[in-house]
């Protein structure tokens, strides 16, 4: 059997050299905002400008009562108290003690002197 070769294509040229590099285009400056970007929409994160009531945690108690285990608790004052205790009886009186620091804490209480200095 003889193998014919196939028959070139109609309108097919051949070509001996590569076809030319795509050329660089300008970039032009950037100046301004984005483009695409809606009129006074801020293109950047700004920070979070929600103000609050003023009220913000100064002292914590937790408590932890596990099923078959000595009770624990843990009383935490931004003063610097820093308080723990474990039993049931040890818990109960530190659980009594940060009531009683809630009114003694000197983050807390206002003295006229202060309110009249400030």
């Amino acid at each position: 059997m003889n193998h014919r070769p196939d028959p070139p294509l109609e309108g097919h040229t051949p070509t001996t050299s590569p076809p030319p590099a795509a050329g660089l285009r300008p970039v032009p400056p950037a100046v301004g905002a984005p483009t695409g970007v809606a009129e006074g929409v801020p293109t950047v994160v700004l920070p979070d400008q929600q103000i609050g009531d003023g009220r913000h945690a100064t002292g914590w108690l937790m408590i932890r009562v596990p099923r078959k285990g000595t009770p624990t608790a843990t009383s935490w004052c931004a003063c610097g108290r820093d308080l723990f205790a474990a039993g049931h009886a040890k818990v109960l009186a530190l659980s009594e003690d940060h009531a009683a620091h809630r009114d003694a804490c000197p983050l807390r209480t206002t003295t006229s002197e202060g309110r009249a200095a400030a």
